[in-house]
């Protein structure tokens, strides 16, 4: 070995020799432009898309002429002419339903923070949920096909330990379903590169 290689090479973490090579890689490993600014992707608490309305509307006024369907089969045998039992069951069901879908809608919030995406819901139950970046596995944008003729979709983010999605954010727009999942996306590499420091 002569001088010029002991000029050339360097010491790892692990006291090993590198070379110059390996010394770029290392060096590169973590650019400045490739770690996200996390103040830029965070943001101030967001509300559905009032469309979204529309959407727990139909799914309810379904949910309802299934058990007017139900009341008037069981009551048209149980009694005759009872059949008119299931309209009233539908009607009070339905009506139950838009407010339900009222009230859900005011109170539905989310907001992506520094460390987690906070998220606040529920009518009769308040829950408000923390999901911190680090547990994060993966997001997904789904548009059913109810969400596709109001022009909406749903974020569904899944964490670590989970049976399946933890949190769903229905009731955006395709644009910003797809921003926020980038946006999550982001912040969990992130979360991820300083749980690891």
């Amino acid at each position: 070995m002569d001088d010029t290689d002991g000029d050339r090479t360097g010491r790892s973490p692990f006291g090993e020799e590198t070379t110059p090579a390996i010394r770029r890689i290392e060096d590169a490993s973590a650019p400045e432009s490739t770690v996200p600014d996390v103040e830029a992707l965070t943001g101030d608490p967001q509300t559905l898309e009032p469309a979204i309305q529309g959407v727990w509307v139909i799914q309810s006024a379904i949910s309802a002429a299934v058990l007017g369907i139900i009341a008037a089969v069981i009551f048209s045998v149980v009694s005759p002419g009872g059949a008119w039992v299931g309209g009233v069951v539908f009607a009070v069901a339905a009506g139950l339903g838009i407010v339900f879908s009222l009230l859900k809608y005011r109170i539905w919030m989310y907001q992506v923070r520094d460390d987690s995406l906070y998220l606040r819901r529920g009518v009769l139950t308040r829950v408000n949920t923390v999901a911190p970046y680090v547990r994060i596995q993966h997001v997904d944008t789904r548009r059913g096909p109810v969400e596709r003729v109001f022009g909406l979709a749903t974020t569904v983010v899944y964490t670590a330990g989970s049976r399946g999605a933890d949190v769903s954010i229905p009731g955006l727009t395709p644009e910003r379903a797809d921003d926020l999942q980038t946006r999550l996306k982001h912040l969990a590499i992130a979360a991820e590169g300083d749980d690891a420091v």
